[in-house]
């Protein structure tokens, strides 16, 4: 149950990047509701609590259910209907963003245009013009993705400052679909990490637990989206960094097929591995936002040409749904997810939601790919190998910061040694590459590749989707694997052979594990074939539409 607490109430004036505190008894951070006050002054917003604390999972009743909504339609619809501006909603987040970044700290930069944004876009809807599907949407995006007015660092000190001249193939998307981009989020340096505690300049907290990790790479774009910092955000994955921190954070991550959304604009870390996706709220707000980025560009010649397809127009609402929503689709979970190694709550909550699927008249059996298990050595080579030859541009001439050198190899290895956290992958990269190793490492970790790929190839030939949980266990603490890299490694077992064979998955909530105030979000992983993106989206958002179980937000405490 939610504690009544007192803590800072902050007041933005409109164009004024002030902040004024007042302390008042307030709720969770739940529930957020705007009140208008004609004594703060024209433009003034203050925000409070809703009186009613949320409820956790286990104190849902099936008729209090909140089921997950798609809160990108909602503020579209409100924009169209003129219940709100979008001057309003950007402000409500930004003031919420603001509020809970001390405890969170999400996001690297807060964009100061997005006001002026939103005022552009009410200009639109009063003029009677078109918006597009994301009008409106406060969106966050993580620090490794190009944007032409706000830094992009990558989460490295070595490019602290960085202006790039213009906007990733995604950002631009979006844009162009009428969202409103907040900020930067925050992420382990050049997407090496898995708990965000790799990032140069801070931690992220979880929002379930501030004491344990979101999960990483793209850590603060699932901190933010589950802390209600932003409606939605874009990541990028190369072994698991947008669903891992999905499932640590309770909310819905989309790692598209390897070609769907251009790298054009993404800093490359692993090139044939890394795609851009994005988080929601629900698989609705996925699947708009996946629509969004998605399809060919001239300036990624790895970007499909593939049309796009209505990613929406099968989501139906749970009403217009059957008995049995599922029937007919094959689901194979993967023998070796569910084995040693996995903590119980975490096999639990997956097994429950095997026996939810069933319910919904899909059939659930074991799948053994038998060579699962050595994806991760093969993952690790051949995404280490790509770093050391991708990050070797960043030398202190023509990105960052440069240090003092009496030559030109001592100004370049300064400039690194300054710039570069102790992230121990450029090492291992380079060494798997070395001259007398190239065959014994890299060429061999791409042969298991194929390996693997093909085992994928032949599960999805005997069912229709793939599952399995996404970790082996839910977010831990600050700082408990941050001196065991292996540890560390092992978490994303069950995810770098998505990436390794290229394929879709979408990540779900789908239970709590012990831990934290009122439990810790546990992930389903469905895996599809390539390009059926629509394969996975459609049962998952049945999924969660139909789970007994309704997920509350995070309680922030100060």
């Amino acid at each position: 149950m939610a504690m009544l607490h007192s803590r800072p109430t902050w007041v933005r004036k409109v164009g004024s990047p002030g902040y004024v505190i007042q302390h008042s008894q307030v709720f969770d951070a739940s529930n957020l509701r705007i009140v208008l006050h004609s004594n703060l002054g024209s433009g003034c917003r203050e925000v409070h609590r809703s009186a009613t604390p949320s409820k956790s999972v286990s104190q849902c009743s099936e008729g209090a259910q909140q089921r997950p909504v798609s809160v990108i339609r909602k503020i579209r619809e409100s924009l169209v209907r003129r219940e709100k501006s979008a001057v309003e909603v950007t402000e409500a987040y930004l003031v919420k963003l603001r509020e809970q970044e001390p405890h969170v700290r999400s996001f690297l930069h807060v964009s100061e245009k997005a006001l002026q944004d939103a005022q552009e876009l009410d200009r639109r809807v009063a003029e009677g013009r078109e918006i597009g599907p994301l009008a409106g949407v406060p969106l966050g995006v993580k620090d490794n993705l190009c944007t032409r007015d706000m830094p992009s660092t990558g989460g490295s000190r070595i490019l602290q400052g960085y202006y790039p001249p213009y906007d990733a193939t995604a950002v631009a998307k979006l844009r162009s679909s009428g969202a409103i981009l907040v900020g930067k989020t925050n992420m382990d340096e050049f997407g090496m990490g898995s708990s965000t505690e790799g990032s140069a300049y801070q931690v992220t907290a979880n929002p379930w637990d501030l004491s344990r990790v979101p999960g990483g790479s793209s850590g603060g774009s699932a901190a933010a989206v589950a802390a209600g910092q932003c409606a939605g955000a874009l990541g990028s994955d190369t072994g698991g960094s947008i669903r891992q921190p999905a499932s640590f954070c309770g909310v819905v991550g989309l790692k598209p097929s390897y070609g769907r959304v251009s790298r054009f604009g993404l800093m490359a870390y692993a090139s044939s591995l890394d795609v851009v996706g994005c988080f929601g709220n629900s698989v609705m707000d996925a699947a708009i936002l996946l629509e969004a980025i998605a399809g060919a560009d001239k300036n990624d010649s790895t970007c499909s040409p593939q049309d796009v397809p209505d990613y929406t127009s099968n989501l139906l609402p749970i009403d217009d749904l059957g008995s049995k929503p599922l029937a007919g689709i094959r689901f194979g979970i993967i023998s070796e997810t569910i084995a040693d190694g996995v903590v119980e709550d975490v096999l639990s909550a997956v097994k429950q939601a095997v026996t939810h699927l069933e319910s919904l008249g899909a059939s659930v059996r074991e799948v053994a790919m038998p060579n699962f298990s050595l994806g991760l050595p093969a993952y690790y080579v051949l995404a280490t190998s790509e770093a050391s030859s991708n990050l070797a541009r960043y030398d202190g001439v023509r990105y960052g910061p440069r240090a003092h050198g009496e030559e030109v190899m001592s100004m370049y290895a300064n400039s690194r040694a300054l710039g570069f956290g102790p992230e121990r992958r450029i090492l291992m990269g380079t060494y798997a590459l070395s001259a007398g190793y190239y065959d014994a490492f890299y060429k061999k970790a791409q042969q298991v590749r194929t390996v693997i790929q093909q085992d994928f190839k032949n599960a999805l030939e005997e069912v229709d989707l793939l599952i399995s949980p996404v970790t082996p266990t839910a977010a831990y603490k600050i700082g408990e694997k941050v001196n065991d890299p292996l540890a560390m490694y092992v978490g994303d077992l069950m995810t770098v052979n998505v990436n390794l064979a290229g394929l879709p998955a979408l990540v779900v909530p789908c239970g709590l594990a012990k831990g934290g105030t009122s439990g810790l979000p546990v992930g389903l992983q469905m895996i599809g074939p390539a390009f059926r993106e629509e394969s996975i989206l459609r049962p998952g958002h049945i999924f969660e539409q139909t789970l007994p179980t309704s997920f509350s937000a995070p309680t922030l405490v100060s």
